[in-house]
């Protein structure tokens, strides 16, 4: 069987549509095109969906242009194949030949089929599921602002509130016009409501909550709700506990979940009772570095220093070299070199190491990389 890989024509996406749902049970978003996507055909018939958003995301106080993937699947009969492999490896070419986006990112139903191609998870995220009444701070100081509802009319300031949160932080998407109108109106579902509130202190928002009301039947004549927060900015400590303090205030509500907060968010440590938040932490984004020599030329970088480091990608053999790194806040380079190399490691750990999930020191550690002389791995925890 001889595969073929090219994207979707648009009279082929209802084809494109049916694969999705097969493999994932879910609908592709209604403005995703034809020229978005990059698909694997057997014999002529469509067989691997896979398609890239253009998106942009925050490393170490930088903004960095990422490839978001999404609606990969493929039809059981094709399965074990290789025609998924294969038309990721055409993508990756595809980004080093254009040239534009460095890093490649999803969110994976499994993260080991994504694995064998590179990625490594980069976003950890915390889950609480809480009961209203547990929802008591056991320090810090009442705020004494107000919380109003916001309107289509405050897209602007959720914005503005988003992007001052995530300037410092990495990992977090830059959201367009289009990602915001999305997220402000989401699919109707059955017996669920969206809100979203703003903190404010006279008069300057200082924080945002989006959140879902799910109406459960407990018995014939009972009803309650289950909340479920999907955003939560605070850019003062006084916003991020006025915002979880409203939920507490909220009647016929069973529990208050959060599937999507920071593996850094303190709510645990500031909670009378914190283990009621039943806290779990699990991977959330997924990314990859596609070419070596951009991504690491576009990252801000927190001290001087001079880094040499051997890489191995079998899914994109540009990678595969030894690369010299001269960076400082100020700037870098980034060029191959036929030095000695002070580090050793596959491309995924490379990957973690430039998020900041882990520092090289620990990756040494656990067996991730090699080091020549591990009295290198200072400067390179410090850069």
């Amino acid at each position: 069987m001889g595969l073929e890989i090219r994207k979707a024509r648009p009279e082929e996406m209802d084809e494109f549509k049916r694969i999705v749902k097969a493999a994932l049970m879910m609908t592709p978003q209604d403005d995703l095109t034809a020229d978005m996507t990059l698909c694997g055909f057997i014999d002529g018939k469509m067989a691997t969906s896979y398609a890239a958003w253009d998106m942009e995301i925050k490393v170490n106080r930088g903004t960095i242009p990422m490839a978001g993937i999404t609606d990969v699947g493929t039809l059981p009969v094709y399965r074990r194949l290789g025609s998924l492999r294969q038309v990721t490896s055409r993508h990756f070419e595809m980004l080093h030949e254009e040239g534009r986006q460095p890093l490649s990112s999803l969110y994976a139903s499994r993260a080991a089929i994504y694995r064998r191609y590179g990625y490594s998870p980069v976003v950890y995220n915390c889950s609480y599921s809480v009961e209203p009444r547990y929802i008591q701070f056991a320090a810090g100081k009442e705020p004494k602002g107000t919380i109003r509802e916001a309107g289509a009319a405050d897209q602007p300031v959720l914005a503005k509130l988003y992007a001052d949160f995530i300037k410092p932080r990495t990992g977090y998407l830059v959201r367009t016009d289009e990602m915001w109108k999305r997220r402000l109106n989401p699919p109707a579902r059955e017996h669920v409501e969206n809100f979203c509130i703003i903190y404010e202190e006279a008069g300057k928002p200082q924080g945002y909550a989006q959140y879902s009301a799910n109406l459960i039947q407990e018995g014939r004549h009972r009803w309650s709700q289950n909340i479920t927060i999907s955003g939560l900015v605070w850019n003062t400590p006084a916003a991020f506990r006025a915002l979880w303090e409203f939920f507490s205030r909220m009647d016929v509500i069973i529990e208050v979940n959060c599937h999507q907060a920071p593996v850094d968010d303190p709510l645990f440590n500031l909670l009378l009772e914190p283990r009621q938040l039943n806290k779990t932490v699990r991977d959330g984004l997924l990314a990859r570095i596609v070419d070596i020599q951009q991504a690491l030329d576009k990252r801000g970088y927190d001290a001087e220093g001079t880094l040499t480091c051997k890489i191995t990608d079998d899914l994109a053999p540009w990678n595969e070299k030894t690369w010299q790194l001269e960076a400082s806040p100020a700037g870098s380079t980034v060029k191959p070199t036929r030095k000695a190399p002070q580090l050793e490691m596959p491309l995924s750990t490379l990957t973690l190491l430039f998020f900041g999930q882990l520092s090289a020191t620990e990756a040494w550690r656990m067996g991730r990389l090699d080091a020549a002389n591990p009295d290198c791995l200072k400067t390179w925890d410090q850069v």
